[in-house]
Parts: C-alpha cells; structure tokens; sequence
C-alpha cells in the first residue's frame, strides 16, 4: 500500500494539482464517489468547489485505504499528464513496453542497477515529485525488486 503512504504524504495543493489535472466536462476523476458520499446525484457535483470536491476525494480514498483506486488516479494523471516521464524510465532501466504500456509486468522487470541513473537523469528532465509519485507505483508493480521501494523510501527522506 506505498500508494495510500504516498497520498497520505502529499500536500493538499499538490493533491489538487492531480486532481485539477484529469479533470474533465467540469467533472474530477472521483466526482462519482463524492457525489455518493455526499448523497448528491453525480450531475450536481459540479456545482461543488473543485478543491472540496478534491479534499473529500482525497479523505475517501484515505479512510478506505483503497490502493486499487489510488494506484489508478495516480497512474492515470501521470500517463496522461507525464506519459514521457513513465517512458523514459522503462527504457532506462531495461523495462520492454509499448509506449508505456507493460504487457508482462511479471516478466519485464526493471533491471536494479541502472535505477540510481535513471533516476539521475529523470530527475534532470521532470518535477521531482513526479518521479517520486511514480515510483510509489513502481513499488507497488514490482515487490520482488527491492531496490524500487527502497529509492522510493529514500527520496521521501530527502
């Protein structure tokens, strides 16, 4: 679940900066699930201030702990928003895709001593916290390689 300890660990304005980021017809990524616990028909959502709509999405996603759904939110911001950044990582740690898309992930796996370069070189080419947040990802797609979790936990450190 090093998705649900990323989320609990972002601020709330860069929770919003995701959240503002996939919105679309006016309607944010979660707005079904807000408008359900908040007893609103979905269309009436909208009517809601985005950066409410964000802190009760947030708050679900928090109090369910739910990772599937996190996971989703923040692969999904950062394949449409950052789609290169998720790319350039593959290539550089040996990881075969198709344009970002694994279609083995149990198979393709990243290669643990080319990590500390690419994250080098990423971190020279995107915001930090971008390649941080998709490394919490990475975490959770690949827990046979340790060296993963363990450069995400240290750039939470630092």
């Amino acid at each position: 679940m090093k998705v649900i300890e990323q989320l609990r660990l972002l601020t709330d304005e860069r929770f919003l900066s995701i959240y503002e980021a996939l919105v679309r017809d006016g309607f944010g990524p979660l707005d079904g699930e807000v408008a359900k616990a908040l007893n609103f028909r979905p269309q009436a959502i909208a009517k809601v201030p985005l950066a409410k709509r964000a802190q009760r999405a947030r708050r679900i996603l928090d109090a369910a702990a739910n990772a599937e759904m996190c996971y989703e939110l923040f692969g999904t911001y950062l394949f449409t928003k950052q789609k290169q950044l998720v790319v350039d990582f593959l290539d550089a740690v040996g990881v075969e895709h198709d344009e970002g898309m694994i279609s083995n992930v149990t198979e393709a796996q990243p290669d643990p001593t080319k990590l500390d370069a690419a994250l080098t070189d990423l971190d020279g080419k995107y915001d930090a916290a971008d390649v941080t947040l998709y490394l919490s990802l990475c975490s959770e797609q690949w827990p046979q390689v340790p060296e993963v979790e363990a450069a995400w936990r240290d750039r939470l450190k630092g």
